[in-house]
């Protein structure tokens, strides 16, 4: 990673929670906005669940600052409604990604750390 790309990536920590989920539903490929709503749900086990509205700004957040875009592609005709819109995570996305967890990893290792017994484990 250039240095560029490195003081931009810090310029975005920390992701949001609801941000930092989006990006990781976006890993497994391309979603429209229901799709990422739904794979937010099954992941937290029901405990996130976005509105239409609070998606959407968060999504134009994350085109804003060049995590994701709006892909192109679209399934074929009769799998599709055309007014879905699908997006995907960008390069700069995948390292925004990759920085937080590991930033989230290194505070988890230090609860770890201070706490008696086995947290985590």
């Amino acid at each position: 990673m250039t240095k560029r790309d490195s003081e931009r990536v810090e310029q975005l920590l920390p992701l949001k929670p609801v941000e930092f989920l989006v990006l990781l539903v976006l890993m497994d490929g391309e979603r429209h906005g229901y799709g990422i709503v739904q794979d937010m749900a099954e992941r937290t086990g029901g405990k996130v669940r976005l509105l239409p509205g609070n998606l959407y700004s968060v999504l134009r957040r994350l085109m804003h600052n060049g995590l994701l875009v709006e892909s192109s592609r679209r399934p074929a005709k009769d799998l599709d409604d055309e007014r879905r819109r699908y997006y995907r995570i960008t390069a700069m996305g995948k390292k925004v990604l990759a920085a937080d967890a590991e930033r989230m990893r290194s505070l988890v290792q230090q609860v770890r750390e201070h706490l008696p017994g086995k947290v985590g484990a």
